[in-house]
């Protein structure tokens, strides 16, 4: 039987939806008002608006009514607070209880996209094919604004799709050009193919990913389910926590992926809307340093060299693949050393740290949660309350994803008694997600006697309260009691 639309809620639980989430009856998303759901709504203020109309072609929801050429107030009931229509004007208009003009310099109130977008300004890559995709679509759009106001000399080509992005990227690279692309979720699965051909090729080119539920059921919100699938294409993944790390890693990924000890594309993933959209305060650099970091790309082997003609993704039989591969592998046992050299350089041009993973309070924990991404965020404050209350709680926060840096995650958890695994994706293993299937094997590796659950949160865009991982803490406690983990694949927020 398909599920009454009538009877669904926020309070369904799973048992109550039919197979496929196949609904009977119509729908709108009117008749749920599902606009209430926003915390952020832009104002129309009629007396100041200059019926330009430029933010009505670019709303999403088609939530901002025309007519005779007059555009009126948004229709709350299906407007999602995306903020698009204000960011298409030159200047914001009073959205957020803010005016200011949109491209100045230095400015240090960004959203994850822009700041990805400022980051490749200052690089100025050779070549960007795009093809836009919810919620990657304004790292293009800035980009193209730029390219448009002759602030980079950036070869910006439109492609007809998400696959043709990525031929494009891997053809540029392979002529010797700095590429890159971004994509999210259904774009990056409509990669696929091509994801491979570039790790193969060791073709050093960037993806920027805003991470975000595959489908189905349809859903453009935040989870890792879209590179957790390309986590074994041969892909370099680093992660953040936050707009600024978004901006940090990108300035750094081109430096880590061209080292010819190398020689990897990079994925440098930040979550969709919790950083792409949210603004927050980041500490930009100079153009200037940021050039001299990077440097120019200066790449040994190329098609246009013309003092040597090669070949690039020939055939190889059964003779030659395997070689191949372990070819291929070589470059990523190099990637966890150089990431760190990198880093070392960029924390004396910005003074800010990385490494593989930050440890967060770890220095003499018993219990542990081993998360990637914005959640982490969430997890510290969590941290940070139960140790105001004596308790012994800390946070490993995974940063370099691929290669997955088991023996320094193995060591950092040594002395811990029980740990949490955060996967923000399901593997449909039915005893494991990616990061918990990567944690428990290091942990098995190092002999580590710590009792280990792996939880599947966040899904689809849950939310994750700083009271969820507070009572994530507390089930460590008790597994430490009893001595027993007890379930360890379990489900955090879902409704029984």
């Amino acid at each position: 039987m398909a599920t009454d639309i009538s009877k669904l809620g926020v309070k369904t639980k799973w048992q109550d939806l039919t197979e496929g989430m196949i609904v009977a009856g119509a729908g709108t998303s009117k008749d749920f008002h599902t606009g209430e759901w926003t915390s952020v709504k832009p104002e129309f203020i009629e007396d100041k608006c200059k019926q330009c109309l430029l933010c009505v072609p670019v709303c999403p929801d088609s939530c901002i009514p025309v007519k005779d050429m007059k555009r009126g107030a948004f229709d709350y009931d299906h407007c999602k607070g995306c903020g698009i229509c204000v960011k298409s004007m030159s200047v914001r208009c009073n959205y957020d209880g803010r005016s200011e003009i949109r491209w100045q310099e230095k400015r240090d109130r960004l959203s994850g996209n822009e700041a990805i977008a400022i980051a490749l300004r200052q690089i100025n890559p050779d070549v960007f094919p795009a093809f836009p995709i919810t919620p990657s679509t304004e790292i293009p759009q800035y980009f193209a604004s730029f390219v448009a106001n002759g602030q980079v000399d950036t070869e910006f080509i439109p492609v007809e799709s998400e696959h043709s992005s990525m031929s494009a990227a891997i053809g540029a690279s392979a002529a010797g050009a700095r590429s890159l692309t971004a994509t999210s979720s259904c774009g990056l699965a409509y990669m696929w193919e091509e994801l491979y051909i570039a790790a193969s090729n060791r073709l050093p080119l960037a993806l920027a990913l805003v991470n975000r539920a595959l489908s189905g059921p349809i859903n453009i919100n935040c989870d890792h389910s879209d590179s957790m699938g390309a986590r074994d294409a041969g892909w370099i993944q680093i992660y953040a926590e936050n707009n600024q790390e978004a901006y940090d890693n990108m300035v750094q990924a081109f430096r880590i992926s061209e080292h010819k000890d190398v020689r990897l594309p990079i994925m440098i993933c930040q979550d969709g809307f919790i950083t792409s959209h949210a603004v927050e305060n980041i500490e930009l650099l100079e153009d200037a340093d940021v050039k001299n970091f990077v440097g120019e790309y200066e790449p040994e082997d190329y098609l246009l060299n013309p003092e040597c003609p090669m070949a690039v993704g020939p055939y190889s039989i059964t003779d030659y693949y395997m070689e191949a591969k372990r070819n291929q592998a070589e470059g990523t046992r190099n990637v966890s050393r150089v990431v760190k050299e990198v880093a070392e350089d960029f924390e004396k041009l910005s003074g800010r740290k990385y490494g593989l993973f930050e440890e967060y309070r770890m220095e003499d924990a018993e219990r542990a949660v081993v998360i990637i991404g914005s959640a982490a965020g969430t997890t510290k404050d969590a941290v940070d309350r139960l140790r105001e209350q004596g308790e012994k709680v800390g946070l490993i926060k995974i940063r370099l994803f691929r290669p997955f840096p088991a023996d320094e995650i193995a060591e950092a958890l040594k002395n811990v008694k029980a740990i949490a695994i955060m996967d923000r994706a399901e593997s449909y293993t039915n005893h494991g997600g990616p990061l918990g299937a990567d944690v428990m094997s290091a942990l098995f590796r190092a002999r580590s006697q710590a009792l280990a659950i792996n939880y599947v949160y966040g899904l689809g865009g849950r939310d994750v309260r700083v009271e969820d991982m507070e009572n994530i803490y507390e089930t460590l406690k008790q597994v430490i009691a009893d001595g027993d983990a007890g379930e360890m694949y379990r489900y955090m927020g879902i409704r029984e």
